[in-house]
Protein backbone atom coordinates (compact mmCIF):
# COMPACT_ATOMS: atom_id res chain seq x y z
CA UNK A 1 0.00 0.00 0.00
CA UNK A 2 2.82 2.43 0.82
CA UNK A 3 4.72 1.71 -2.61
CA UNK A 4 1.53 2.47 -4.64
CA UNK A 5 0.42 5.69 -2.61
CA UNK A 6 4.17 6.60 -2.79
CA UNK A 7 4.42 5.61 -6.55
CA UNK A 8 1.40 8.39 -6.98
CA UNK A 9 2.01 12.08 -6.43
CA UNK A 10 -1.13 13.70 -5.78
CA UNK A 11 -2.13 16.93 -3.78
CA UNK A 12 -5.45 18.04 -2.64
CA UNK A 13 -5.76 20.22 -5.74
CA UNK A 14 -5.37 17.49 -7.98
CA UNK A 15 -7.21 14.82 -6.28
CA UNK A 16 -10.31 16.99 -6.23
CA UNK A 17 -10.15 17.24 -9.94
CA UNK A 18 -9.28 13.97 -10.26
CA UNK A 19 -12.71 13.06 -8.42
CA UNK A 20 -14.88 16.14 -9.98
CA UNK A 21 -14.44 14.23 -13.73
CA UNK A 22 -14.98 11.27 -12.79
CA UNK A 23 -18.19 11.94 -10.63
CA UNK A 24 -19.13 14.17 -13.66
CA UNK A 25 -18.43 11.02 -16.23
CA UNK A 26 -20.68 9.26 -14.19
CA UNK A 27 -23.10 11.70 -13.24
CA UNK A 28 -23.61 12.36 -17.16
CA UNK A 29 -24.07 8.62 -17.68
CA UNK A 30 -26.75 8.00 -15.30
CA UNK A 31 -28.46 11.41 -16.73
CA UNK A 32 -28.38 9.85 -19.85
CA UNK A 33 -30.42 6.69 -18.97
CA UNK A 34 -34.32 6.95 -19.50
CA UNK A 35 -37.41 5.35 -17.35
CA UNK A 36 -39.85 6.02 -19.61
CA UNK A 37 -38.99 9.22 -20.83
CA UNK A 38 -37.87 10.34 -17.58
CA UNK A 39 -33.80 11.17 -17.04
CA UNK A 40 -31.98 13.19 -14.32
CA UNK A 41 -29.79 14.53 -17.02
CA UNK A 42 -27.83 17.06 -15.83
CA UNK A 43 -29.01 16.34 -12.36
CA UNK A 44 -27.41 12.50 -12.35
CA UNK A 45 -24.15 14.41 -11.43
CA UNK A 46 -25.60 15.72 -8.21
CA UNK A 47 -26.72 12.14 -7.06
CA UNK A 48 -23.51 10.49 -8.00
CA UNK A 49 -21.56 13.06 -5.89
CA UNK A 50 -23.70 12.83 -3.03
CA UNK A 51 -23.01 9.03 -3.09
CA UNK A 52 -19.57 10.05 -3.78
CA UNK A 53 -19.25 12.29 -0.73
CA UNK A 54 -20.54 10.21 1.64
CA UNK A 55 -18.12 7.38 0.27
CA UNK A 56 -15.25 9.20 0.82
CA UNK A 57 -16.34 9.48 4.70
CA UNK A 58 -15.93 5.60 5.23
CA UNK A 59 -13.43 4.98 7.20
CA UNK A 60 -12.05 1.72 4.92
CA UNK A 61 -11.34 3.80 2.29
CA UNK A 62 -7.97 4.67 4.39
CA UNK A 63 -6.95 1.07 4.15
CA UNK A 64 -7.00 0.68 0.42
CA UNK A 65 -3.86 1.80 -2.10
CA UNK A 66 -4.39 4.81 -4.28
CA UNK A 67 -8.36 5.47 -3.16
CA UNK A 68 -7.25 6.30 0.57
CA UNK A 69 -6.39 9.62 -0.55
CA UNK A 70 -9.40 10.31 -1.67
CA UNK A 71 -10.79 9.92 2.02
CA UNK A 72 -12.20 12.81 3.51
CA UNK A 73 -11.76 12.76 7.41
CA UNK A 74 -11.46 15.61 9.99
CA UNK A 75 -7.64 15.79 8.71
CA UNK A 76 -9.00 16.27 4.92
CA UNK A 77 -10.54 19.80 5.24
CA UNK A 78 -8.75 20.54 1.86
CA UNK A 79 -10.36 17.95 -0.14
CA UNK A 80 -13.84 19.12 0.65
CA UNK A 81 -12.96 22.91 0.30
CA UNK A 82 -11.60 22.08 -2.81
CA UNK A 83 -15.23 20.59 -3.95
CA UNK A 84 -16.58 23.42 -2.37
CA UNK A 85 -14.90 26.07 -4.28
CA UNK A 86 -15.60 24.31 -7.51
CA UNK A 87 -19.39 24.65 -6.50
CA UNK A 88 -19.07 28.33 -6.14
CA UNK A 89 -16.69 28.62 -9.25
CA UNK A 90 -19.75 26.65 -11.11
CA UNK A 91 -23.09 28.69 -9.19
CA UNK A 92 -21.59 32.23 -10.68
CA UNK A 93 -21.07 30.96 -13.86
CA UNK A 94 -24.19 29.41 -14.42
CA UNK A 95 -26.29 32.21 -12.86
CA UNK A 96 -24.06 34.79 -14.64
CA UNK A 97 -24.63 33.12 -18.06
CA UNK A 98 -28.48 32.77 -17.52
CA UNK A 99 -28.48 36.68 -16.79
CA UNK A 100 -26.85 37.19 -19.89
CA UNK A 101 -29.46 34.80 -21.91
CA UNK A 102 -32.44 36.48 -20.24
CA UNK A 103 -30.79 40.24 -19.67
CA UNK A 104 -31.94 41.45 -23.31
CA UNK A 105 -35.80 40.80 -22.66
CA UNK A 106 -36.22 41.29 -18.61
CA UNK A 107 -36.34 45.05 -18.17
CA UNK A 108 -38.39 45.44 -21.05
CA UNK A 109 -41.16 43.16 -19.77
CA UNK A 110 -40.65 44.33 -16.10
CA UNK A 111 -44.27 45.69 -15.95
CA UNK A 112 -45.62 42.20 -16.87
CA UNK A 113 -43.06 40.73 -14.34
CA UNK A 114 -43.96 43.14 -11.46
CA UNK A 115 -47.58 42.26 -11.89
CA UNK A 116 -47.55 38.13 -12.40
CA UNK A 117 -43.59 37.02 -11.97
CA UNK A 118 -43.06 38.50 -9.02
CA UNK A 119 -46.48 38.11 -6.93
CA UNK A 120 -46.01 34.00 -7.89
CA UNK A 121 -42.34 34.13 -6.79
CA UNK A 122 -43.91 35.44 -3.50
CA UNK A 123 -46.89 33.16 -3.32
CA UNK A 124 -44.59 29.77 -4.15
CA UNK A 125 -42.16 31.14 -0.90
CA UNK A 126 -45.29 32.20 1.43
CA UNK A 127 -47.01 28.95 0.88
CA UNK A 128 -43.25 27.06 1.93
CA UNK A 129 -43.17 29.27 4.65
CA UNK A 130 -46.43 28.49 6.16
CA UNK A 131 -45.72 24.63 6.05
CA UNK A 132 -42.65 25.19 7.70
CA UNK A 133 -44.43 27.03 10.26
CA UNK A 134 -47.11 24.50 10.44
CA UNK A 135 -44.62 21.22 11.13
CA UNK A 136 -42.30 24.16 13.92
CA UNK A 137 -45.48 24.37 15.77
CA UNK A 138 -45.44 20.75 16.15
CA UNK A 139 -44.67 19.64 19.78
CA UNK A 140 -40.22 18.54 20.33
CA UNK A 141 -40.22 19.83 17.01
CA UNK A 142 -39.41 23.61 17.01
CA UNK A 143 -38.10 26.55 14.38
CA UNK A 144 -34.30 25.14 14.00
CA UNK A 145 -35.18 22.07 12.55
CA UNK A 146 -37.96 23.20 10.58
CA UNK A 147 -36.32 26.31 8.93
CA UNK A 148 -33.12 24.16 8.11
CA UNK A 149 -35.77 21.71 6.73
CA UNK A 150 -37.14 24.65 4.32
CA UNK A 151 -33.89 25.83 3.58
CA UNK A 152 -33.44 22.03 1.88
CA UNK A 153 -36.63 21.74 0.19
CA UNK A 154 -36.03 24.90 -1.18
CA UNK A 155 -32.38 24.39 -1.88
CA UNK A 156 -31.30 28.12 -1.01
CA UNK A 157 -28.37 28.15 0.93
CA UNK A 158 -28.72 32.01 1.98
CA UNK A 159 -31.98 30.88 3.74
CA UNK A 160 -29.81 27.62 5.49
CA UNK A 161 -27.10 30.40 6.57
CA UNK A 162 -29.88 33.20 8.05
CA UNK A 163 -31.79 30.20 9.66
CA UNK A 164 -28.05 28.51 10.99
CA UNK A 165 -27.35 31.96 12.62
CA UNK A 166 -30.53 32.53 14.28
CA UNK A 167 -30.97 29.32 16.13
CA UNK A 168 -27.00 29.31 17.13
CA UNK A 169 -27.87 32.07 19.47
CA UNK A 170 -30.08 29.24 21.26
CA UNK A 171 -27.78 26.76 21.03
CA UNK A 172 -29.55 24.83 17.89
CA UNK A 173 -27.66 25.50 14.66
CA UNK A 174 -27.30 21.73 14.60
CA UNK A 175 -30.63 20.97 13.96
CA UNK A 176 -30.76 23.76 11.57
CA UNK A 177 -27.56 21.66 9.22
CA UNK A 178 -29.47 18.50 10.05
CA UNK A 179 -32.52 19.35 8.26
CA UNK A 180 -30.96 21.03 5.40
CA UNK A 181 -28.98 17.64 4.55
CA UNK A 182 -31.93 15.69 5.07
CA UNK A 183 -34.41 17.35 2.95
CA UNK A 184 -31.89 19.18 0.23
CA UNK A 185 -31.74 16.03 -2.05
CA UNK A 186 -35.53 15.55 -2.49
CA UNK A 187 -35.27 19.38 -2.97
CA UNK A 188 -32.91 19.03 -6.11
CA UNK A 189 -34.65 15.81 -7.56
CA UNK A 190 -38.26 16.73 -6.70
CA UNK A 191 -38.08 19.86 -9.09
CA UNK A 192 -36.24 18.05 -11.77
CA UNK A 193 -38.73 15.57 -11.88
CA UNK A 194 -41.30 17.75 -11.66
CA UNK A 195 -40.62 19.61 -14.89
CA UNK A 196 -40.19 16.45 -16.81
CA UNK A 197 -43.37 15.15 -15.59
CA UNK A 198 -45.55 17.95 -15.97
CA UNK A 199 -45.31 18.17 -20.22
CA UNK A 200 -46.10 14.22 -20.17
CA UNK A 201 -49.29 14.23 -17.56
CA UNK A 202 -50.47 17.28 -20.06
CA UNK A 203 -50.01 16.02 -22.87
CA UNK A 204 -48.44 18.94 -24.11
CA UNK A 205 -47.32 19.88 -27.67
CA UNK A 206 -43.87 20.81 -26.85
CA UNK A 207 -43.53 22.47 -30.20
CA UNK A 208 -46.52 24.66 -29.68
CA UNK A 209 -45.12 25.21 -26.26
CA UNK A 210 -41.75 26.32 -27.41
CA UNK A 211 -42.85 28.67 -30.30
CA UNK A 212 -45.48 30.28 -27.72
CA UNK A 213 -42.60 31.28 -25.55
CA UNK A 214 -39.86 32.29 -28.12
CA UNK A 215 -38.65 35.26 -27.84
CA UNK A 216 -38.88 37.89 -30.71
CA UNK A 217 -36.57 40.59 -30.63
CA UNK A 218 -38.24 43.83 -31.96
CA UNK A 219 -36.27 45.92 -34.42
CA UNK A 220 -35.00 49.43 -32.82
CA UNK A 221 -34.46 47.56 -29.05
CA UNK A 222 -31.27 47.81 -27.23
CA UNK A 223 -29.81 44.48 -29.16
CA UNK A 224 -30.09 46.38 -32.61
CA UNK A 225 -29.19 49.15 -32.43
CA UNK A 226 -26.62 51.12 -34.20
CA UNK A 227 -24.09 51.80 -30.87
CA UNK A 228 -24.08 48.03 -30.38
CA UNK A 229 -23.25 46.89 -33.81
CA UNK A 230 -19.98 49.23 -33.48
CA UNK A 231 -19.36 47.86 -30.32
CA UNK A 232 -16.34 45.07 -29.93
CA UNK A 233 -15.59 42.32 -27.57
CA UNK A 234 -12.55 42.63 -26.34
CA UNK A 235 -11.65 38.83 -26.92
CA UNK A 236 -13.17 36.26 -29.60
CA UNK A 237 -15.25 35.14 -27.04
CA UNK A 238 -16.16 37.68 -24.99
CA UNK A 239 -14.63 36.13 -21.75
CA UNK A 240 -13.79 39.58 -20.71
CA UNK A 241 -17.35 41.28 -21.28
CA UNK A 242 -18.33 37.79 -19.17
CA UNK A 243 -15.62 38.45 -16.06
CA UNK A 244 -17.16 42.11 -15.92
CA UNK A 245 -20.01 40.89 -14.67
CA UNK A 246 -19.19 38.41 -12.27
CA UNK A 247 -16.72 40.97 -10.73
CA UNK A 248 -19.39 43.33 -10.17
CA UNK A 249 -22.14 40.70 -9.14
CA UNK A 250 -19.45 39.13 -6.83
CA UNK A 251 -19.40 42.45 -5.29
CA UNK A 252 -22.85 43.37 -5.15
CA UNK A 253 -23.89 39.62 -4.03
CA UNK A 254 -20.95 40.24 -1.13
CA UNK A 255 -23.38 43.78 0.28
CA UNK A 256 -24.90 42.63 3.67
CA UNK A 257 -27.72 44.13 5.10
CA UNK A 258 -28.66 44.12 8.57
CA UNK A 259 -31.90 42.44 9.39
CA UNK A 260 -31.93 42.72 13.15
CA UNK A 261 -31.07 45.54 15.87
CA UNK A 262 -27.61 43.85 16.32
CA UNK A 263 -26.32 45.14 13.31
CA UNK A 264 -23.94 44.00 11.14
CA UNK A 265 -23.55 41.45 14.37
CA UNK A 266 -26.79 40.19 13.83
CA UNK A 267 -28.55 38.49 10.96
CA UNK A 268 -27.85 39.92 7.66
CA UNK A 269 -28.88 39.32 4.27
CA UNK A 270 -27.01 39.69 1.02
CA UNK A 271 -27.73 38.82 -2.60
CA UNK A 272 -24.81 36.15 -2.55
CA UNK A 273 -23.44 34.92 -5.38
CA UNK A 274 -26.47 33.84 -7.06
CA UNK A 275 -28.25 37.29 -7.18
CA UNK A 276 -25.64 39.30 -7.19
CA UNK A 277 -24.21 38.14 -11.00
CA UNK A 278 -27.64 37.72 -11.79
CA UNK A 279 -28.64 40.72 -11.53
CA UNK A 280 -25.29 42.34 -12.71
CA UNK A 281 -25.59 39.62 -15.94
CA UNK A 282 -29.35 40.55 -16.31
CA UNK A 283 -28.42 44.74 -16.54
CA UNK A 284 -25.68 44.03 -18.83
CA UNK A 285 -27.34 41.85 -20.65
CA UNK A 286 -30.46 44.80 -21.08
CA UNK A 287 -27.67 47.58 -22.24
CA UNK A 288 -25.66 45.73 -24.27
CA UNK A 289 -22.32 47.78 -24.35
CA UNK A 290 -20.63 50.26 -22.62
CA UNK A 291 -19.20 53.25 -25.49
CA UNK A 292 -17.47 50.44 -27.19
CA UNK A 293 -17.18 47.88 -25.11
CA UNK A 294 -19.94 45.18 -25.85
CA UNK A 295 -21.37 43.24 -23.29
CA UNK A 296 -23.05 40.44 -24.60
CA UNK A 297 -21.45 37.65 -24.52
CA UNK A 298 -21.59 35.11 -27.83
CA UNK A 299 -24.69 32.65 -27.32
CA UNK A 300 -22.77 29.56 -28.06
CA UNK A 301 -20.12 30.49 -25.03
CA UNK A 302 -22.85 31.34 -22.66
CA UNK A 303 -24.21 28.03 -23.37
CA UNK A 304 -20.98 26.34 -22.62
CA UNK A 305 -20.98 28.28 -19.61
CA UNK A 306 -24.26 27.91 -18.38
CA UNK A 307 -23.96 24.01 -18.43
CA UNK A 308 -20.53 23.77 -17.43
CA UNK A 309 -21.45 25.72 -14.64
CA UNK A 310 -24.61 24.04 -13.33
CA UNK A 311 -22.01 20.52 -13.95
CA UNK A 312 -19.79 21.93 -10.88
CA UNK A 313 -22.70 23.75 -9.06
CA UNK A 314 -24.52 20.03 -8.86
CA UNK A 315 -21.14 18.20 -7.95
CA UNK A 316 -19.65 20.62 -5.44
CA UNK A 317 -23.10 20.17 -3.47
CA UNK A 318 -23.45 16.59 -4.03
CA UNK A 319 -19.97 15.87 -2.22
CA UNK A 320 -21.08 18.42 0.07
CA UNK A 321 -23.87 17.44 0.83
CA UNK A 322 -22.79 13.54 0.99
CA UNK A 323 -20.39 14.26 3.80
CA UNK A 324 -22.73 16.69 5.70
CA UNK A 325 -25.42 14.06 5.61
CA UNK A 326 -23.06 11.33 6.88
CA UNK A 327 -22.09 13.95 9.72
CA UNK A 328 -24.86 15.28 10.99
CA UNK A 329 -26.50 11.78 10.96
CA UNK A 330 -23.55 10.26 13.33
CA UNK A 331 -24.03 13.49 15.57
CA UNK A 332 -27.30 13.44 16.01
CA UNK A 333 -28.85 13.05 18.74
CA UNK A 334 -32.74 12.83 18.30
CA UNK A 335 -32.63 9.15 16.35
CA UNK A 336 -34.08 7.40 13.42
CA UNK A 337 -37.31 8.72 13.81
CA UNK A 338 -36.48 12.62 13.59
CA UNK A 339 -34.35 11.97 10.43
CA UNK A 340 -37.60 10.23 8.63
CA UNK A 341 -39.68 12.43 9.84
CA UNK A 342 -37.51 15.69 7.69
CA UNK A 343 -37.34 13.90 5.13
CA UNK A 344 -41.13 13.77 4.94
CA UNK A 345 -41.29 17.50 5.92
CA UNK A 346 -38.80 18.30 3.00
CA UNK A 347 -40.66 16.31 0.77
CA UNK A 348 -44.17 18.08 1.74
CA UNK A 349 -42.24 21.44 1.53
CA UNK A 350 -41.08 20.78 -1.97
CA UNK A 351 -44.53 19.74 -3.20
CA UNK A 352 -46.96 22.26 -2.08
CA UNK A 353 -44.84 24.85 -3.31
CA UNK A 354 -44.78 23.55 -6.71
CA UNK A 355 -48.48 22.93 -6.97
CA UNK A 356 -49.76 26.15 -5.40
CA UNK A 357 -47.63 27.95 -7.98
CA UNK A 358 -49.00 25.78 -10.65
CA UNK A 359 -52.34 26.36 -9.88
CA UNK A 360 -51.76 30.15 -9.29
CA UNK A 361 -49.63 30.94 -12.26
CA UNK A 362 -52.13 28.93 -15.11
CA UNK A 363 -55.28 29.82 -13.05
CA UNK A 364 -54.72 33.73 -12.01
CA UNK A 365 -52.05 34.40 -14.69
CA UNK A 366 -52.87 32.05 -17.26
CA UNK A 367 -49.23 31.33 -17.98
CA UNK A 368 -48.71 29.09 -20.33
CA UNK A 369 -46.78 25.88 -19.71
CA UNK A 370 -43.04 26.52 -20.17
CA UNK A 371 -43.62 30.21 -18.90
CA UNK A 372 -45.16 28.37 -15.68
CA UNK A 373 -42.44 25.90 -15.47
CA UNK A 374 -39.90 28.62 -15.95
CA UNK A 375 -41.12 30.73 -13.11
CA UNK A 376 -41.58 27.90 -10.73
CA UNK A 377 -37.61 26.85 -11.24
CA UNK A 378 -37.07 30.28 -10.03
CA UNK A 379 -39.41 30.95 -7.59
CA UNK A 380 -38.21 27.22 -5.75
CA UNK A 381 -34.74 28.83 -6.39
CA UNK A 382 -33.90 25.57 -7.96
CA UNK A 383 -30.76 26.44 -10.44
CA UNK A 384 -30.96 21.98 -11.31
CA UNK A 385 -34.39 22.38 -12.88
CA UNK A 386 -33.61 25.17 -15.17
CA UNK A 387 -31.13 23.35 -16.06
CA UNK A 388 -33.62 20.47 -17.01
CA UNK A 389 -36.14 22.67 -18.31
CA UNK A 390 -33.96 24.37 -20.97
CA UNK A 391 -33.47 20.46 -22.22
CA UNK A 392 -37.23 19.67 -22.32
CA UNK A 393 -38.51 22.51 -23.31
CA UNK A 394 -35.36 23.05 -26.17
CA UNK A 395 -34.51 26.72 -25.86
CA UNK A 396 -32.98 29.39 -23.61
CA UNK A 397 -35.96 31.48 -23.34
CA UNK A 398 -37.33 29.58 -20.05
CA UNK A 399 -34.44 31.12 -18.17
CA UNK A 400 -36.40 34.75 -18.69
CA UNK A 401 -39.02 33.57 -16.18
CA UNK A 402 -36.46 31.87 -13.74
CA UNK A 403 -35.05 35.08 -13.86
CA UNK A 404 -38.20 37.15 -12.95
CA UNK A 405 -39.44 35.13 -10.25
CA UNK A 406 -35.80 34.18 -9.09
CA UNK A 407 -35.05 37.40 -7.07
CA UNK A 408 -37.89 37.97 -4.91
CA UNK A 409 -37.79 34.60 -3.84
CA UNK A 410 -34.71 35.25 -2.74
CA UNK A 411 -35.13 37.74 -0.99
CA UNK A 412 -38.68 36.24 0.71
CA UNK A 413 -37.23 32.61 1.80
CA UNK A 414 -33.92 34.48 3.38
CA UNK A 415 -36.28 36.26 5.21
CA UNK A 416 -38.49 33.66 5.81
CA UNK A 417 -36.13 31.53 7.53
CA UNK A 418 -35.04 34.45 9.68
CA UNK A 419 -38.86 35.30 10.82
CA UNK A 420 -39.70 31.89 11.75
CA UNK A 421 -36.42 30.90 13.76
CA UNK A 422 -36.76 34.49 15.59
CA UNK A 423 -40.58 34.40 16.78
CA UNK A 424 -41.47 30.59 16.78
CA UNK A 425 -39.85 28.65 19.62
Amino acid sequence: MEFINALFSLKANTIVLCGAFLVAFLGYALGYVQVKGLSLGTAGVFLVALLFGYLCTVPALENIPLLSKFYIGESSDAVLDGYGFLGDIGLVLFVTAVGCIAGPNFFRNLKKNVKSYVPLGAVIIISGAIVAVLFALIPGIGSAFSTGILSGALTSTPAFSAAKQVAEASGQGGLVSLGQAIAYPFGVIGVVLFVQIMPRILKADIEKEREAIRIVKPEGSASGTKAEKKAELLDEFGFASFGIAVIFGILLGAIKIPLTGEGFSGACFSLGNTGGPLIVALICGHFGHIGRLNLRVPDKVVKVFREFGLMLFLLGAGVEGGVELVAQIQASEYGVMLILYGFVAGVIMTIVPLIVGYIIATKVFKFRLFDTLGALTGGMTSTPALGTLIRVAGTDDVAAAYASTYPVALILVVLASNLIGTFIA
